[in-house]
């Protein structure tokens, strides 16, 4: 909105000229989302507070977090909130990418609020059961997933596949683009929701995780930048940086209150939207692969799960890990809660900046 009223006054006043530059406007859109958190998340837990809405503790984890019951949940609407006012403020809203990040943010998020809604409601740990969030999960994914297969097929977005290292493979896939994107969707958003455990552990790999996306949104979309770097450009994506770079901003802002130990958690409202936010973002900057990389811990956690799982199963009850997802199992060594969480941020900055150098690496 700000958008269209001062880029016009260029006309007038050379100053205004500046708001034209994505950079410009995607620092802008940063420190707004931020703004926002810092100030009306005190009033969210006032308000959380006053309803009683807090956290239902799992019986069945570390007992070291039975003491969290209560902590105000569905933080995650301010995450939400901050990003979409942000963008809206700074981005150009003609760009369809924009508009699709922030349907898609929406609709991942209203499955994991109403997730934590039924928790509240009910008082227990448990909200939607895991079979009805997976079939909302899929059918926001398939929603996506069909609109950016017809945007494919009328030239508005690119349905090769293009791989890291690979400078010249890149298969076009038609409509066989679409089981593509539901995995990724659905991979994406549950990997988040599983990391989704210690004080400022979700929200930490997620700004880490935004930060590099956002350098990978404006390089896609700079012309200059993706031929010197030979990936594939994306016109498009260019004003994307803004909404990457407004979630980046409010991830960072939310930290603060989320870090241990925590005065509000994100809840499923939060994860399960960031999660998807995250993957849909990949998708539309033609990088899904790196999304591998960039949420190199996510990924790590969802493969705990999967594995602890599947040899449970195949074992007659026995277990890889003490539990599941991994950051429990570290704690159940030993380790302080602080410890693991920013020894995960280590590692989940190590994976961010081993995606950025596979850029050179082409």
């Amino acid at each position: 909105m700000l958008y269209w009223l001062l880029v016009p006054l260029r006309q007038h006043f050379f100053f205004f000229n500046v708001f034209r530059y994505i950079t410009v406007r995607t620092a802008l859109g940063a420190i707004t989302a931020l703004l926002i958190v810092f100030i009306a998340t005190p009033l969210l837990i006032r308000t959380l507070r006053k309803h009683q809405v807090g956290q239902e503790i799992r019986g069945e984890g570390p007992s070291s977090h039975l003491n969290k019951k209560g902590t105000p949940s569905m933080g995650g609407l301010m995450i939400i909130g901050a990003t979409i006012i942000s963008t809206l403020l700074w981005g150009n809203l003609e760009n369809p990418y924009v508009w699709l990040s922030m349907g898609g943010m929406l609709f991942f998020g209203a499955i994991g609020w109403a997730d934590d809604f039924i928790k509240y409601r009910s008082r227990r740990s448990l909200g939607l059961t895991p079979k009805q969030k997976l079939i909302f999960q899929f059918l926001v994914s398939a929603a996506l997933a069909l609109v950016l297969v017809l945007m494919g097929l009328a030239g508005k977005f690119d349905l090769h596949l293009t791989f890291p290292f690979f400078k010249e493979w890149t298969p076009y896939l038609g409509w066989f683009y679409l089981p593509w994107i539901l995995f990724i969707l659905v991979g994406s958003s549950n990997s988040v929701n599983l990391a989704d455990g210690l004080d400022g552990l979700a929200i930490g790999l997620t700004l880490i995780a935004s930060g590099a996306l956002t350098a990978l949104t404006y390089v896609a979309g700079h012309a200059v930048w993706s031929e010197y770097l030979n990936i594939l450009r994306v016109p498009l994506a260019a004003e994307l940086t803004i909404f990457v770079g407004a979630l980046s901003g409010a991830c960072l802002g939310f930290l603060w209150f989320n870090c241990h130990p925590a005065e509000i958690f994100m809840g499923d409202v939060g994860a399960l939207s960031l999660g998807g936010t995250l993957g849909l973002i990949a998708i539309l900057i033609k990088q899904e692969f790196l999304l591998f990389a960039v949420a190199g811990v996510f990924i790590l956690e969802a493969l705990s799960v999967m594995l602890q799982v599947s040899y449970f199963k195949l074992s007659g009850g026995k277990r890889i890990f003490r539990m599941a997802p991994l950051h429990h199992h570290f704690e159940l060594i030993g380790w302080p809660e602080e410890k693991v969480v920013i020894r995960f941020w280590i590692i989940g900055i190590i994976f961010a900046l081993f995606s950025l150098t596979t850029l050179k690496l082409r």
